[in-house]
């Protein structure tokens, strides 16, 4: 399975699976549909699913022109977004699963962005690595914001994901990297991985380069979001309570 990164709007990613065996594709959050349908038309390759996370516009809005442009193309998204998804056909839970080509995804339900957000994780095999579909839940260096949901829902969201295997692949929906980690150097800011991974980020950016896909075991020694549970965070915001560090910490996000 290809992951192809397809950069749309002003910082927004469209990903594109692709079975090159079948020559069939799957689509996770497409923002508008010519990009995609484009990029389709390069690889000779039929849609076959569209992958939603969550209802927001820049997520679904290509939908119902990818659906007219290729009318048997499957839409998947969370059961709670049933009437918000355009197309949508499958309702999923957390712990179900989708198929595409010879992988087999799984699906977490992490509300927190919103009250219906879900996941993709597709497990490493033998010779492809893992694959982490978060839309707006995780971003690398941050998170989503709070719009419809709590503090203990989002950090009992991001716990799901942080305890999956490190070399998973984190495929975030927006080129956000380089601003979360200024705010991570601020309540961070004795973090040497933390530092460096800065210094890498600005480097690339530097030169219009992507910083998606991240890594999980990079988040989990960089990305505050993921790091409630450690003393200078906690002191960073003057509390070692799990949900009210976050939420401080979430708090000082919005305002930075």
């Amino acid at each position: 399975m290809d992951v192809i990164r397809i950069p749309v709007l002003t910082d927004n990613y469209i990903f594109l699976l692709h079975d090159r065996q079948k020559n069939t594709a799957a689509v996770v959050d497409p923002a508008i549909a010519e990009p995609v349908i484009e990029q389709l038309q390069q690889l000779g390759a039929k849609l076959v699913a569209i992958f939603n996370t969550h209802h927001h516009h820049d997520h679904v809005g290509g939908n119902q022109q990818l659906i007219k442009h290729f009318n048997d193309g499957v839409v998947y998204a969370g059961v709670e977004d049933r009437g918000r998804i355009p197309g949508q056909q499958v309702f999923l839970s957390g712990g179900d699963h989708v198929n595409f080509g010879d992988r087999t995804g799984v699906v977490f339900f992490v509300p927190g962005h919103t009250r219906a957000h879900i996941a993709y994780y597709f497990p490493a095999t033998a010779t492809e690595s893992g694959e982490l579909f978060c839309g707006d839940t995780l971003f690398a260096g941050g998170c989503g914001r709070l719009f419809e949901g709590t503090p203990t829902q989002m950090l009992e969201s991001l716990s799901k994901l942080q305890a999956l295997p490190d070399d998973t692949r984190v495929w975030c929906a927006h080129e956000y990297t380089l601003n979360n980690l200024k705010f991570a150097l601020t309540v961070d800011s004795t973090n040497s991985d933390l530092k460096t991974r800065f210094a890498a980020v600005q480097s690339a950016r530097s030169r219009h380069e992507p910083t998606i896909p991240s890594n999980l075991g990079l988040e989990k020694r960089t990305n505050p979001f993921l790091r409630w549970n450690q003393s200078t965070l906690q002191a960073a915001v003057n509390s070692n309570d799990p949900v009210q560090t976050f939420a401080r910490l979430r708090g000082m996000k919005d305002r930075f």
